[in-house]
């Protein structure tokens, strides 16, 4: 009788949680899934709050796209509530929280997706094409959730279908199973999409947006030659590209007026509620709600390459230690774009860590206890408001180029366009390219780890701070080397020696490049099995 009970309880999880916001529209009398689902606002209302509970809702601390950077050797999350810190410096196991928050996220909003798109006919449109677009974007959503869960813990649970008692008990399926069948299904999902963005709703996805996620998760996956055809597939559509300053992408003055963000959490998928994105990421300055929950550290600082687009170990021109001690010094302009230091000023504030009267004095509680701050998505617009308006990219135009430029490069073919798109990044950002022009003869003789090494760091540094650094370490299978090093903040000279200020020492295990299965889903989920080492 017991198991009955539990598996009875997954199938109303995995098949009607995650509804509440959309039944909150609902009369109160409705006894039928008809009366709460019959008209076309309510399927676009269905992929409204599809997006909003799991991706864009302006509160969601844990998944928000600029928090996610917490995971990485990119930046330090100081509450761990909002579970990246533990993910970072792990020191978690199979009972940590964060596992089943996001399990479940997930696994509830796909149970929700099937019995939605499984009823997608019942609806009254007045235009058929209607329906099919919104079924599509449904379907695109669920094809991002099990992306997503595919590159966190490898076999999961995969169903199409609204569960059952007997689906739900079935084995999880194998990784190469489920992408076998994803790829496919989400392009051909994406060639019946609308070609051009929504006028109002850019969170939906269109033809390309869609190709970009598929895009973004086969160069994940190594299917280069699919990564490098959808991203050529792009570029060519001429439907979007590089906003000439690179900075003002981040802030009101080209947030929503850029033709780079290819698909965006807008205003409209969440409502028009205000964004917290100065809250989470800015300083405390005198009376205003900055947190700093996230904040840049030396090793993300330190991989800003020279305006040269050298490394700061290989400079002809000055020493790393200068660099180090000095991260103005002839550096990538991306990095002034992108972090606040020691010594810039913050509105009317200078900026002194070390000053214990200053409001971004490193040891206060809502400080950066790094000594540096992201920049991006921090408007000082905002800086005594209690929320913004900011829109913020999922996926943008440039990684699109990164993309091609990777995959190309690890077929090792590194054609003209692989190197054009490099060039356009590094145009773009303000480099010297009398040096950083990847077509000079310096560059000829380039091995395949040589400009895999340039593509890495020019991924880094280019989307820092927009949530890619976690599952780009993961992907390289890099994670134990780099989330194996103490977490530090700014450097500076004390008696005579480099001090960098510590934050905290962290761990990286061989087993943890696939997240564990919290007890509590093995206990309701007999089909699932523990990943190795947990």
């Amino acid at each position: 009788m017991m198991k009955k009970l539990i598996y009875a309880s997954l199938v109303c999880t995995v098949a009607l949680s995650g509804c509440e916001k959309f039944l909150d529209k609902t009369d109160p009398t409705a006894t039928k899934f008809s009366e709460f689902f019959n008209t076309e606002e309510d399927l676009r209302r269905v992929v409204y709050s599809s997006m909003l509970d799991v991706y864009s809702g302006p509160g969601l601390t844990a998944k928000l796209p600029y928090m996610e950077d917490g995971k990485s050797d990119n930046a330090y999350s100081r509450t761990e509530s909002h579970h990246h810190q533990l993910i970072a410096n792990g020191n978690f196991n199979s009972n940590t929280q964060a596992f089943l928050y996001y399990y479940e996220l997930h696994m509830k909003h796909l149970g929700r997706l099937n019995v939605f798109i499984a009823n997608v006919d019942v609806p009254y449109v007045e235009d058929e094409a209607v329906r099919a677009k919104y079924k599509g974007v449904l379907e695109a959503i669920r094809c991002w959730h099990y992306f997503w869960l595919v590159s966190r813990w490898g076999n999961v649970p995969y169903y199409l279908e609204p569960a059952d008692l007997g689906s739900a008990t079935q084995p999880a399926k194998s990784k190469e199973e489920i992408l076998n069948d994803l790829f496919p299904m989400a392009e051909n999902i994406a060639n019946n999409l609308p070609p051009d963005e929504y006028t109002s709703d850019a969170y939906m996805f269109n033809r390309y947006s869609l190709k970009a996620l598929i895009m973004r998760y086969a160069l994940y996956f190594e299917r280069y030659d699919v990564a490098a055809r959808l991203a050529e597939e792009i570029m060519t559509s001429q439907k979007y590209e590089l906003h000439p300053k690179y900075g003002d992408l981040f802030q009101y003055k080209a947030d929503k007026t850029n033709k780079e963000f290819i698909l965006t959490m807008d205003m409209a998928s969440h409502n028009n509620t205000a964004t917290n994105s100065f809250q989470h990421l800015a300083p405390q300055y005198r009376t205003g709600n900055g947190q700093s929950f996230v904040v840049p550290l030396k090793s993300l600082i330190d991989a800003y390459w020279t305006m040269q687009g050298d490394p700061i170990d290989a400079s002809p021109l000055h020493t790393k230690e200068a660099y180090e001690l000095n991260p103005k010094l002839n550096r990538d302009p991306r990095l002034a774009a992108s972090i606040y230091m020691h010594e810039d000023m913050f509105g009317t504030e200078p900026i002194n860590i070390y000053d214990p009267n200053n409001p971004m004095y490193y040891e206060r509680p809502r400080a950066s206890s790094s000594g540096y701050w992201f920049r991006k998505f921090v408007d000082q617009a905002d800086a005594f408001r209690s929320g913004g308006n900011m829109h913020f990219p999922y996926i943008r135009y440039a990684e699109v180029l990164l993309t091609y430029a990777e995959a190309k490069i690890m077929q090792n073919q590194v054609d003209a366009l692989a190197k054009k798109c490099i060039n356009d990044i590094r145009r773009r950002a303000g480099l010297d390219m009398n040096f950083a022009d990847v077509t000079l003869p310096k560059y000829a003789a380039y091995t395949q780890q040589q400009w895999t090494d340039l593509i890495r760091n020019e991924r880094r540094i280019e989307l820092a701070g927009e949530g890619r650094r976690y599952d780009d370490i993961i992907r390289w299978r890099i994670a134990g080397q780099v989330l194996n090093q103490p977490a530090l903040g700014h450097t500076r000279i004390v008696n005579g020696e480099k001090v960098s200020l510590k934050i905290e020492d962290r761990a990286f295990r061989p087993n943890n490049y696939l997240w564990p299965f919290h007890e509590n889903s093995l206990k309701v989920e007999p089909g699932l099995r523990q990943n190795e080492g947990y």
